[in-house]
């Protein structure tokens, strides 16, 4: 068309008629209504809320509890503040969740693995696992842990003694505290610096691999590293650790770590659940690699072991990534089921007691939520980083 053309021109400046112009008028538009919608979401729950007398604002924080928690990872009583129960119940949360996700994953890739196994109970053993856990509702699952097996379990003075060490009843699992004595600072040192050489030998061995292909047993050194290095430091310092041993004082138990039936039946129930999913999520990213991969390492000479690490985990961690991002956010979201069974995690001890007693509910839910969006974002931005991190790279 002729841009010469007086008809054409005047079409052209037409702002309704370019197709841009429109774009950005309706997103404005739609953006508008948005803000204008939460302004008055917000403005009519504040006038409601004002209307029947109750407070707004994050005061309430301040103000003493008043009731006890089970199980806490820092200090904490009933005269403490809501702001404590906030931040006891956030580290319950944070502490489930991440017990939850180790445990799933290393046996979620055991099961994975175990389902393409040429050992034909191994793999059936691992299909029946897979079929009946993912298909039982979690609930039933922590209920089953909890009241089940858990509540079942022996009292006090019938407590499971294993080497007068380990004690297990309906109250719990407990186990010996370790208490650092002066000298310490020489172990946690020692760890510290263990860990920075073993980095450094995972990076010259990667190197000495990519220049000569000698293989560096990188593992076994790794291990001997993180393990003489401070047991060298303890020895050289004289033994600074002792152990609070648990003893029966009473009708319970004192002393010691203590992992209360609450927290143990939440474990159990999340880390199997998830496992279940993870191992399906593992076998398909096996299932991706091609099988003329496995052919040529096994041509090369590499057993089983070393062509599965080296050539197919690498390579299907690319399939694998994505969607074990998703069972961890599940995993975490999973964990509020805890006020179930009355585990102390951010949903009960929070969004539960706390509101029922302050009655400050949009301030209470709005943290609560944006806690869980917080932690989401956070696993989605470091499984995004190690993605990119194990990303095949094209030369």
């Amino acid at each position: 068309m002729n841009d010469s053309n007086p008809h054409y021109e005047q079409t052209r400046r037409k702002p309704w008629n370019d197709p841009r112009v429109r774009a950005l008028i309706f997103q404005a538009v739609a953006i508008a209504a948005v803000f204008w919608s939460g302004w008055a979401l917000i403005d009519n729950t504040l006038a409601n809320m004002e209307s029947r007398g109750i407070s707004t604002g994050f005061d309430f924080l301040n103000q003493s509890a008043g009731f006890g928690i089970i199980m806490s990872l820092i200090p904490y009583d009933a005269t403490m503040s809501y702001g404590r129960t906030f931040w006891v119940g956030l580290l319950n949360t944070l502490l489930v969740s991440g017990m939850g996700i180790i445990a799933a994953t290393v046996l979620g890739f055991i099961i994975g693995v175990a389902r393409l196994s040429s050992n034909w109970l191994i793999a059936k053993i691992a299909l029946v696992y897979v079929e009946v856990i993912r298909n039982i509702p979690l609930l039933l699952q922590i209920f089953f842990w909890y009241f089940a097996v858990l509540r079942n379990l022996p009292s006090p003075r019938q407590s499971v003694d294993v080497g007068g060490l380990l004690f297990l009843n309906n109250r719990g699992l407990y186990l010996p505290d370790p208490v650092a004595e002066p000298g310490f600072g020489w172990v946690a040192a020692a760890i510290v610096i263990a860990i920075a050489a073993v980095v450094i030998i995972r990076i010259l061995a990667k190197r000495r691999q990519m220049a000569t292909g000698k293989i560096f047993p990188t593992v076994k050194v790794s291990v001997a590293v993180l393990i003489g290095l401070p047991l060298l430091a303890y020895l050289a310092a004289g033994g600074p650790i002792s152990w609070d041993i648990p003893e029966l004082k009473g009708f319970n138990f004192g002393g010691g770590i203590t992992m209360i039936p609450e927290l143990a039946a939440l474990w159990f129930a999340l880390s199997i659940y998830t496992a279940s999913f993870i191992a399906e999520i593992v076998r398909s990213g096996i299932m991706a690699v091609s099988k003329g991969q496995t052919e040529a390492a096994q041509a090369l000479g590499l057993k089983s072991g070393m062509t599965l690490r080296l050539v197919v985990i690498p390579q299907a961690m690319r399939v694998i990534i994505p969607p074990l991002t998703s069972q961890y956010l599940n995993l975490v979201k999973n964990s509020s089921l805890a006020t179930a069974i009355g585990y102390p995690d951010l949903v009960s001890v929070f969004m539960g007691t706390t509101l029922n007693q302050t009655g400050q509910a949009v301030e209470v839910v709005a943290m609560t939520m944006g806690v869980y969006l917080t932690i989401s974002l956070l696993i989605s931005l470091f499984m995004n980083i190690y993605n990119r991190a194990v990303a095949l790279k094209e030369r």
